[in-house]
């Protein structure tokens, strides 16, 4: 029997590879997020491929303390968890009015969508997380080091919290890093900013000449949620392509 994975935001772009990732190797994954049409065909796709149902789900609003521990409860209510991995937010508040008013929404809005998510849902897990062995990974970005401000930040915010919850779980057997990707293609995350030219100057920071893709992601994340990661913690793995040097 394989470990149990929970990846949030896991209907879609690095978070479905992810979860594909896991089934892969004989793991059950539970996906979260918003959207049940989009979770449940994420997991009709992976069981297919694998003819066994791994993959399960239940679409919750991790911004929401009740609706996060609803979720909790769901899954727990299948015994412990191995491993968490936090993906779902976004860049949901890309641009504000000027206004101060504006400008307050905008901040509030990604730090909703990216750090309320991350935290509530680790949190929550914590008492049904494995022990030792357990294992944690934070989505992060190559905005926490270059920006846009309001979405950066949250995703930088994010780094402290893998270094606090790290410190507080080491002892336990419990590792928890982050991940931070640049530019990636076949996800959601630019919407219609994702235009040709956005892509192509996007392309062109990188020093490999190529844009990342949801899989090679995944794979970092499955590294780090690895029995052979155990010496790894309290860390952030930049994957750019080298866009923005690490640190």
């Amino acid at each position: 029997m394989g470990r149990r994975i929970v990846v949030s935001g896991g209907g879609t772009g690095i978070g479905l590879a992810t979860a594909e990732a896991f089934a892969a190797d004989g793991d059950r994954v539970v996906i979260l997020g918003r959207r049940a049409e989009v979770l449940r065909a994420a997991a009709d796709k992976v069981n297919a491929a694998h003819g066994a149902d791994l993959v399960t789900w239940t679409s919750t609003d991790l911004s929401d303390p009740g609706q996060t521990r609803r979720a909790v409860e769901f899954i727990a209510a299948d015994g412990p968890v191995d491993v968490v991995v936090t993906n779902a937010g976004g860049n949901v508040a890309p641009g504000n009015d000027g206004t101060l008013e504006g400008i307050a929404d905008q901040f509030q809005r990604n730090f909703t969508a990216n750090v309320l998510t991350a935290v509530l849902l680790t949190e929550g897990l914590l008492p049904h997380l494995t022990r030792p062995g357990g294992r944690i990974v934070h989505l992060s970005s190559v905005a926490s080091l270059r920006g846009p401000g309001s979405y950066g930040g949250t995703k930088a915010h994010l780094h402290v919290y893998t270094y606090d919850l790290a410190k507080r779980l080491g002892a336990e057997g419990v590792t928890v890093n982050a991940v931070a990707p640049g530019y990636v293609q076949d996800t959601e995350f630019f919407g219609e900013r994702g235009t040709p030219e956005f892509i192509a100057q996007q392309i062109g920071q990188t020093l490999t000449g190529q844009p990342g893709h949801p899989a090679e992601v995944a794979a970092a994340i499955r590294y780090l949620a690895s029995p052979e990661a155990a010496y790894v913690t309290g860390q952030v793995l930049h994957i750019n392509g080298g866009a923005q040097l690490g640190r």
